[in-house]
């Protein structure tokens, strides 16, 4: 009789195992088209924007929706390139240097101020060092639209209206706060006796810095990088308000120009826009594999 029960049971087990199979199967189908689902609907804007970009003028008004242009032109672009919206003569390449130069400054000069911040909360004990952590939550609250009257005040009294240096502070300076709460947790992770070590075998304070602390650091700087690159990137209002001569503009405020009072040109808008996230997608796929790292990095200690 057990010999006879034990293929009995087995033949029972069967079905059971399938519906399992076929559970797992069904659960990863419906997790998979629900991924497709929402990669589709983040895709849609950016691919009609790119597509909108190549239609002639009659195929973005037309009543019938084109979702790809039936007549391909470069027209849009090259009125962008050409800069005749600007009605200064400036060309682009203008706009898109200013764009560049205060960008990397401000993600330069908001890491490295950043970073040693980081070092110093981590790594020492000091009066208030609770209330600056917790000053920096409350900085970041504020919204940034909230400082744009009180900051035009003071740069308007120490003569930095008007110039790319100015930017280049104000957009360190909205990206500080972020940098340094993310980078704290970086440091964090990273083991005292590694530095007393290497401050046994002789090496001073630079050289710990630089030999032993930067580069297990440089992964969450990479990531942290990447808001101030963001901010920097995408930021409008500051620019608008504190730049007056069109010579110092940038890609934002370039945008606009193809604005009308009574209508948009709206090939030329979804032209610069295209060209305008080239950049930023160029850097996530350089940064990208440091960027997840350093993002895993910092979640192990807080």
């Amino acid at each position: 009789m057990t010999g006879i029960a034990a293929p009995v049971a087995a033949v029972a087990r069967e079905p059971a195992a399938r519906r399992a199979r076929g559970a797992r199967k069904a659960r990863r189908i419906a997790l998979n088209g629900a991924g497709v689902l929402v990669a589709l609907l983040t895709l849609f804007p950016i691919l009609w924007m790119v597509s909108t970009a190549f239609k002639p003028a009659q195929e973005i008004f037309s009543l019938t929706p084109h979702p790809l242009p039936e007549h391909p032109t470069l027209g849009n672009f090259r009125a962008v390139l050409n800069g005749g919206a600007a009605g200064s003569g400036l060309s682009f390449w203008t706009f898109f240097r200013n764009s560049v130069l205060v960008t990397a400054a401000a993600v330069l000069l908001a890491s490295g101020v950043s970073l040693l911040a980081a070092v110093a909360v981590a790594r020492f004990r000091f009066r208030f060092r609770t209330t600056y952590l917790i000053m920096l939550l409350i900085v970041q609250m504020i919204p940034a639209n909230a400082l744009v009257i009180p900051l035009f005040l003071d740069y308007r009294g120490l003569n930095l209206l008007d110039s790319l240096s100015g930017l280049i502070l104000i957009y360190a300076a909205l990206a500080m706060p972020i940098s340094i709460w993310l980078l704290r947790n970086f440091v964090a992770t990273v083991p005292r006796e590694l530095e007393e070590a290497a401050a046994i075998d002789g090496a001073g304070p630079l050289r710990i810095f630089w030999r032993i602390l930067f580069p297990l650091v440089a992964p969450g700087l990479v990531a942290t990088s990447t808001f101030s690159f963001i901010a920097a990137w995408n930021e409008f209002v500051f620019a608008l308000t504190f730049l007056q001569t069109p010579s110092n503009y940038t890609l934002p405020i370039y945008v606009q120009y193809f604005f009308g009072r009574g209508a948009a040109n709206w090939g030329p808008i979804m032209a610069a826009s295209t060209l305008y996230t080239i950049p930023p997608i160029v850097f996530f796929l350089i940064i990208q594999r440091r960027m997840v790292g350093g993002l895993v990095a910092g979640a192990v200690k807080g």
